[in-house]
């Protein structure tokens, strides 16, 4: 009972299959996508390839969409007048303001070209090595931010402050023969001009924010690290390179990255136990 024989065309009986062995097979693809939603311990060379073909990909598909100027410059109009009416156009004033304080302005110049890339990198590192069993799920809200602002630079191209026609914004690596910006200077044509929404610097700066706020134990670190997007909305804004709006679609974005790896791995990263394949490990 329980047991059935299966006779083949050559007339060979086959062995029974129990129902352990239809269960396996049965529920093969599922226990894969239980082992690829489980953290793992990272591989260093698949890490580093991984988040170079991404950023190449994301660099490519970004500079890729075309650059519709007029429709950039509607849109630019459109939030203008929108932050208007809400009370909170004050980037030009902030420009200004700044860019008389020639030791800041270049300061934050340069900030907004190298610790975009040198932070994000550096909190990555630091997760790979001290909290491996967190790095997957962070990485993923990390990816899914990004991907999802190519959405953004594709259906709602939008003008940065520097370029629209008559605002007298100030740009401010031009003026003060700064290197840094990919969307200033010899750099221009080497960038989509016309991808201001989302703000990837306020996406990015997010990310390590929050998981330095998070993970980190020092109070000193959480408080630096809640600094970081607030000190990068400050450099966007002075230098003209975003509206406040497009930070806000920076956070949008971020929020998605991370309910897509709360969703994926069942758990926020910081929640998720520093170690992988510790039996009983909890968060820590």
């Amino acid at each position: 009972m329980g047991e059935a024989n299966v006779r083949t065309l050559d007339g060979r009986t086959a062995a029974p299959q129990t129902g352990g062995e239809r269960t396996d097979r049965q529920s093969g693809s599922g226990g894969l996508v239980s082992r690829l939603r489980s953290p793992r311990t990272p591989r260093l060379w698949f890490e580093i390839l991984l988040i170079a073909i991404s950023y190449w990909a994301y660099s490519l598909i970004r500079n890729a969409v075309p650059e519709q100027k007029a429709q950039a410059l509607r849109n630019a109009d459109w939030i203008w007048r929108a932050e208007h009416s809400l009370g909170i156009a004050v980037e030009h004033t902030i420009n200004h303001a700044v860019d008389s304080v020639t030791w800041l302005i270049v300061s934050m110049n340069y900030y907004y070209a190298t610790l975009h890339f040198i932070l994000t990198i550096g909190v990555l590192v630091w997760l790979y090595r001290w909290h491996p069993g967190r790095y997957a799920a962070a990485r993923l809200a990390l990816f899914a931010t990004t991907g999802v602002a190519l959405l953004g630079y594709y259906f709602y191209p939008l003008a940065p402050p520097r370029l629209m026609p008559g605002g007298d914004f100030i740009d401010t690596v031009i003026v003060h023969h700064t290197w840094g910006s990919m969307a200033s200077g010899n750099l221009a044509t080497m960038s989509n001009q016309y991808a201001a929404m989302p703000s990837m610097h306020i996406g990015w700066s997010l990310w390590c924010g929050l998981t330095i706020a998070l993970v980190a134990k020092p109070v000193w670190a959480k408080v630096l690290g809640l600094l970081y997007p607030v000190t990068t909305l400050i450099v966007i804004v002075s230098t003209a390179n975003h509206f406040w709006l497009d930070a806000v679609g920076g956070v949008l974005c971020i929020v998605f990255g991370f309910t897509l790896a709360c969703g994926w791995y069942g758990s926020l990263p910081h929640r998720l136990p520093r170690r992988v394949g510790a039996l009983g490990a909890t968060a820590d």
